[in-house]
């Protein structure tokens, strides 16, 4: 039997810590029965397991990750809870999914402040808008674009030119930017830890619980170092990690994104910029650009820098190499401010399928997913999870509709030719969003 992947980054987090980051759950030791086993405590994974248990609170439901929240790539995103989605498309047919697609990440939103008002859960929740900008001067088809998009879609905007915008983000670095209402920025680490440590009780979570693989028979075996879990069903929450585990033809790939994060600014620092209250700002190339966001305790993230990540493993050099080209981007964007250090660097995997369409749905007999995140991970995730419960337990939903009219992944050749194809798509995107870094 071939064994699972295990993904494995080789660098630590730098979000704040919340109070329940650092209590990790036991580790499977024991051979165990569950009616649901979900591989994968990120978004989908716990949305999943809260909704299930929801609809039928006597379920035995397992929850198994590979490390803890406080490592998982959802503890390791950049922050941003999307509201719309980042391309919209001009034509009728993709003017009706881009309506879908926001239909579906208010929903994802709406779930997510739900769940933190209820369990008063501490994640600097902040309800600010974002940015899109261009750092390339004399040209600005497409923002242009997204406005004529935002329009269509009767989505509220502001376009700022350069000194308007260095009034908001401290830097002249860019020419043009359009602002959008409809994002929420948070630290993703407390965020995935609270929603994780305030599911119901008849939820059993295993950290540092990898899947090594899954054996068929009368019941499905979810195999574990030390334990076997027997069980009808399996959902699996992992994107595109561990691709061993998903039966059927590849649809999706993982690829590694780097952020890093600066010590608090210090009195002396602030005061050589504007007035700033927290904002995030993305990148119109978002391969090339960069993604900026300045938080409510006066840090600054930086993320920049993607390269494919197959097997889930980002090793020391690949991070040393992208803290080297944030520090060098944040003093290019920044230039009053060289004595602000970056203090930490780290990478997290995303999942990206051919045609942006997400995996989601039965894979077989006893497996289902929610997969494909395509970057918007936060709120797609939250509510592809949520959504996929009531689709297995046949609950009436409306935006299962839309969840489906968002169509499926298309198939990926298998490496090397993969390798490749990814290789020079993101030196493509590079060349052309040269101007943007």
């Amino acid at each position: 039997m071939r064994y699972a992947s295990i993904p494995f980054n080789h660098n630590q987090l730098g979000w704040p810590a919340g109070e329940h980051c650092f209590t990790p759950q036991p580790m499977l030791r024991e051979d165990i029965t569950a009616d649901w086993v979900i591989v994968g405590a990120g978004f989908a994974g716990i949305a999943f397991a809260r909704r299930l248990a929801e609809i039928n609170p006597d379920l035995k439901i397992i929850i198994v990750d590979a490390h803890s929240t406080r490592e998982s790539a959802s503890a390791r995103n950049s922050g941003f809870v999307i509201g719309l989605p980042h391309n919209i498309g001009s034509s009728t047919a993709e003017l009706k999914k881009a309506n879908a697609y926001r239909n579906l990440l208010q929903e994802g939103i709406r779930q997510l402040e739900q769940v933190i008002s209820q369990h008063h859960l501490h994640c600097d929740w902040e309800q600010v808008g974002k940015y899109h900008c261009q750092a390339e001067r004399g040209s600005d088809r497409i923002l242009k674009e997204y406005a004529s998009q935002l329009d269509l879609m009767d989505e509220p905007w502001q376009m700022s030119d350069s000194e308007e915008l260095y009034l908001k983000l401290g830097t002249r670095f860019y020419s043009k930017g359009i602002y959008t209402p409809g994002c929420v920025l948070v630290n993703p680490a407390q965020l995935i830890a609270g929603l994780k440590h305030s599911l119901p009780e008849n939820i059993q979570r295993f950290d540092n619980t990898p899947v090594l693989g899954i054996r068929y028979g009368s019941m499905a075996e979810v195999l574990t170092p030390f334990g076997i879990i027997k069980t009808p069903k399996v959902m699996l929450a992992t994107n595109a990690l561990s691709p061993e585990l998903r039966p059927g033809l590849s649809r999706q790939a993982a690829m590694a994104t780097f952020a890093s994060i600066t010590d608090p600014l210090t009195d002396e620092q602030l005061a050589t910029l504007p007035l700033m209250q927290s904002w995030g700002l993305t990148p119109v190339n978002a391969i090339a650009g960069a993604t900026f966001r300045f938080t409510s305790d006066r840090r600054f993230l930086i993320r920049q820098h993607v390269i494919p990540a197959l097997s889930g493993q980002v090793n020391a050099a690949q991070t040393w190499q992208a803290t080297q080209l944030h520090q060098r981007l944040f003093h290019k964007v920044y230039p009053t401010l060289g004595s602000v250090k970056i203090t930490h660097t780290w990478s997290g995997t995303i999942s990206v399928t051919r045609n942006s369409a997400p995996e989601w749905g039965m894979l077989n007999k006893f497996i289902c997913t929610a997969s494909g995140c395509n970057g918007a991970g936060v709120s797609k995730q939250t509510v592809a999870g949520s959504l996929l419960a009531d689709f297995m337990m046949k609950q009436d939903n409306p935006y299962i509709a839309d969840m489906l009219s968002l169509g499926k992944a298309s198939f990926m050749p298998p490496s090397p030719a993969l390798d490749i194809g990814i290789k020079l798509s993101l030196m493509k995107e590079c060349y052309l969003g040269r101007k943007e870094v």
